[in-house]
């Protein structure tokens, strides 16, 4: 036996050579993969919630912005703090505690 799923969404527009497609919440949650593969041919999904619309996915630019330049806007708005230095992580070294190994604990919390 063959299953079909049927996507619900609506087309709403064509805007700029984009196709606008609607989806509910509960669609966009059971089929994203397949949206998303819609997104990277170009088209928008409006994500409506009671058919009102609250969210839109779009294609990202294909831009070598670095996470730090992206993040720069909410910077200057003072939304957001960047970190003043990276993580040393060769300088992390493991500590030694009495006792059972934590992940030994977690096993026994489950049982």
């Amino acid at each position: 036996m063959v299953a079909t799923i049927i996507l619900k969404v609506a087309i709403c527009a064509k805007t700029g050579g984009n196709i606008l497609i609607s989806a509910g919440i509960k669609d966009v949650k059971n089929n994203l993969s397949r949206l998303l593969a819609r997104v990277k041919i170009g088209e928008e999904i409006l994500i409506t919630e009671r058919g009102r619309p609250v969210a839109r996915i779009v294609k990202e630019s294909n831009g070598d912005k670095s996470i730090r330049a992206a993040l720069g806007p909410l910077v200057q708005r003072g939304l957001i703090t960047l970190p003043g230095r990276s993580i040393l992580k060769d300088r992390i070294t493991a500590v030694e505690v009495p006792g059972k190994p934590v992940s030994e604990m977690v096993i026994e919390g489950r049982r």
